[in-house]
């Protein structure tokens, strides 16, 4: 009855992570006010490439990917990002950190900041307008920031 009940658990569990990463971009763009949470698939990109786990590698590739279908965000420059933020930050300073609060905050910090950052230079090259900065991404920043919180 045990292995029965944590099958369905885990299921379940399962259905919603895969219902989120295919629905939620699709709703962020019917729904604007909705946070991007680029900076909690990162951080869970960063967790799945310290841990080889294939599912939390998974799981963010198909939001990003979903996310530039939807959105038209360049999904090469979230990976880019978030891997300059895991060799650069995660390998050197964060990994003698013990505080795991802290290095959750400062990783979806920085992967937000990095994002942002590509994001405005690729809009200056191509002279295309990909973002809006208004309140909406300081917004998405808080969100970003208690869902790491939580995780």
């Amino acid at each position: 009855m045990f292995f029965l009940k944590k099958f369905i658990t885990k299921t379940i569990f399962l259905l919603f992570i895969a219902l989120f990463t295919i629905f939620y971009p699709m709703f962020i763009s019917i729904y604007v006010f909705l946070p991007l949470m680029i900076g909690v698939m990162g951080y869970v990109l960063i967790q799945g490439l310290e841990e080889n786990r294939v599912m939390k590698i998974l799981v963010p590739i198909i939001y990003f990917i979903n996310l530039d279908l939807n959105l038209s965000l360049p999904i090469f420059l979230s990976i880019i990002s978030i891997f300059m933020i895991y060799t650069i930050v995660q390998n050197s300073f964060l990994a003698k950190t013990k505080c795991y609060l802290c290095k959750s905050i400062f990783i979806v910090i920085m992967v937000d900041i990095s994002y942002l950052l590509f994001l405005i230079g690729y809009d200056f090259i191509f002279q295309t307008q990909s973002v809006i900065l208004d309140e909406l991404l300081i917004y998405s920043l808080i969100v970003d920031l208690i869902l790491a919180m939580i995780l």
